[in-house]
């Protein structure tokens, strides 16, 4: 195991070592530090976190961490192994005594660690909006950890994409394209779908006439079911993410920061759509559950679209191994071996 772990490590320094060589690298941490500082400022003061808190602030400098990682990260991991062949290099390190799974997850640890640069290029910036009030450790904690494993899927799709198809070009296409499934592709067939399937409801108002509420109306109207479909949201990495996170409500109920509105948002769904509704003038007005109570009353789903996730970021991995894995049986049209 140690002998695995450390011709994996060693793949993965001398990627790095390549990386960190070029002033490319250093010009994109730049820009995103930038990014993230104009920012935070525009937060600050649209929000007044200043006075109120940075709750907000952080937990959208997380997002926007992650936003730029999935931009960023399919670019430089999703031609790892299939850029060294077209280069041919890759022969050169398969016949070492360096194995094809060596090969593969220090590539893996490598894509990993250089995504895993942007969340440090954003620490100055999250320990600004720490200071500034109504962030809790547990919120620090969580967010952190499942923002990482985010990270680590990514670059899993990327590496192990590069390993499948023969083509660089094609596999940072593919591995865009899988990103953009789970982070929209979840929310445009979540929609689609809960518009499409719809119930018949029913509204009875009965309104006031002096002291009379004897007038009654009733229409009919039909509603999509939203709440069928809400699984399917438990896959994308900006959901997990909220979903993960310890919720911030206000002393009224009201969420206080992006993580908490967004989780409650994406509960709520769960709950059916009321089929019989009735609005009386006379009658005291119904409670209206805050969102704390919404919250609450709903089910966390972030760990079932993190382990979907997880299962196939090491399905791809794997898939790359046996592509890559020689002697090869059998290889693509047109795939070079050295």
């Amino acid at each position: 195991m140690t002998g695995v772990i450390g011709g994996a490590w060693l793949i993965a320094m001398i990627e790095l070592r390549q990386r960190v060589r070029g002033v490319a690298w250093y010009v994109l941490l730049g820009v995103f530090m930038f990014v993230i500082l104009c920012a935070t400022a525009l937060l600050v003061l649209a929000t007044n976190a200043l006075h109120s808190g940075g709750g907000g602030v952080f937990s959208t400098i997380i997002f926007l961490v992650l936003l730029l990682a999935t931009l960023v990260s399919p670019a430089l991991s999703g031609n790892a192994i299939n850029g060294e062949r077209d280069a041919g290099t890759l022969a050169t390190t398969q016949v070492t005594l360096v194995s094809t799974a060596q090969i593969v997850i220090g590539k893996w640890l490598a894509a990993w660690i250089t995504a895993l640069a942007f969340l440090v290029g954003a620490l100055p910036f999250l320990v600004f909006a720490v200071a500034l009030g109504q962030v809790s450790l547990g919120t620090i904690a969580v967010s952190t950890l499942v923002l990482a494993a985010e990270l680590a899927v990514i670059a899993a799709f990327g590496v192990g994409l590069s390993g499948v198809l023969s083509r660089p070009l094609f596999s940072i296409v593919v591995t865009y394209l899988v990103i953009a499934a789970l982070s929209v592709g979840t929310l445009i067939t979540f929609g689609l779908l809960g518009a499409a399937t719809q119930s018949d409801t029913t509204y009875t108002y009965k309104s006031q006439t002096g002291t009379d509420c004897s007038a009654i109306n009733v229409s009919y109207s039909r509603v999509p079911r939203f709440d069928h479909y809400w699984g399917i949201l438990a896959a994308n990495p900006y959901v997990i993410l909220a979903d993960a996170a310890p919720p911030s409500f206000s002393d009224r109920g009201q969420p206080q920061d992006l993580f908490t509105a967004i989780a409650v948002g994406v509960r709520q769904v769960q709950k059916a759509p009321p089929l019989e509704t009735t609005y009386d003038d006379c009658a005291p007005p119904a409670h209206q559950p805050t969102p704390e109570e919404i919250y609450e009353s709903a089910v966390p789903s972030w760990f079932v679209g993190l382990t979907i996730q997880l299962v196939l970021a090491a399905g791809a991995l794997f898939w790359a191994w046996r592509r890559t894995d020689t002697p090869a049986r059998r290889l693509a049209t047109g795939m070079r071996v050295a």
